[in-house]
């Protein structure tokens, strides 16, 4: 989630990454688009999104930008709250744990101002496929995490999308895979990335797939979550 779309190894110093710097249209800035900051401010949001939150690795293009572009047609100012880390595995989400609160304080921080939480978008668990204890582990970790996040921002309902992950230790993937398209849980969605490019490392999304991804994740969340009446200038 945190996005290494256009993230290169630097063929001088192969220990260094760095952003090729490529925006593909679908995810440059738009001014009813914000974002709030590591220090709780809300900014304009370009990407890499991620840039100061998963500040210890190299950040480029995912899908939050393309996401919000193609919901923002419907529902105007959209705020991103990022919070994504890189390489976690699940269990790292826990409550009271750093990565889990530190989502739940962002959240909260986000609404003070009179906003809305609409969502949670959930791309994660590749570090679960390579032992059969997490992977088994994996649903009640993912259902409890829902539990805990509702409970924590007082919103039962909260819609969550969550992406079935298309990347890993192939031994133990289909059956985080099987766990994320088998939550049968209220408001609960799942989009599956099987099918999109990976980059070279056989690992991370290209930038044109996380576009792709972004787009996947504004759909579903238009389709189950959206604006329920309909549109004026909707065609029939």
């Amino acid at each position: 989630m945190a996005g290494r779309g256009g993230v290169f190894r630097d063929h001088h110093h192969h220990d260094r990454q760095q952003w090729d710097g490529v925006v593909p249209s679908e995810c440059q800035p738009h001014p009813s688009i914000h974002r709030l900051d590591a220090h709780l401010r809300w900014v304009p949001a370009c990407e890499p999104l991620h840039a100061d939150i998963d500040a210890k690795k190299v950040c480029g293009v995912g899908p939050g930008m393309a996401f919000a572009n193609k919901v923002r047609e419907c529902a105007g100012e959209v705020g991103l709250v990022p919070c994504a880390v890189g390489g976690t595995a699940i269990k790292e989400w826990a409550r009271g744990e750093h990565l889990y609160e530190s989502m739940v304080k962002r959240a909260r921080e986000s609404v003070k101002g009179g906003g809305e939480m609409k969502g949670l978008l959930w791309y994660q668990g590749e570090s679960d496929t390579s032992t059969q204890h997490d992977a088994d582990a994996y649903q009640g970790n993912m259902v409890k995490l829902i539990e805990n996040v509702r409970q924590d921002l007082d919103l039962p309902w909260l819609p969550i999308i969550q992406v079935a992950i298309v990347s890993g230790d192939n031994k133990y993937m289909e059956k985080v895979r099987e766990a994320q398209l088998g939550m049968e849980i209220p408001n609960v969605v799942c989009v599956d990335a099987k099918g999109l490019e990976l980059k070279d490392d056989h690992l991370h999304l290209t930038t044109k797939s996380q576009v792709q991804l972004g787009h996947m994740l504004a759909d579903a969340y238009l389709q189950h979550f959206g604006p329920s009446e309909p549109n004026s200038h909707a065609a029939p």
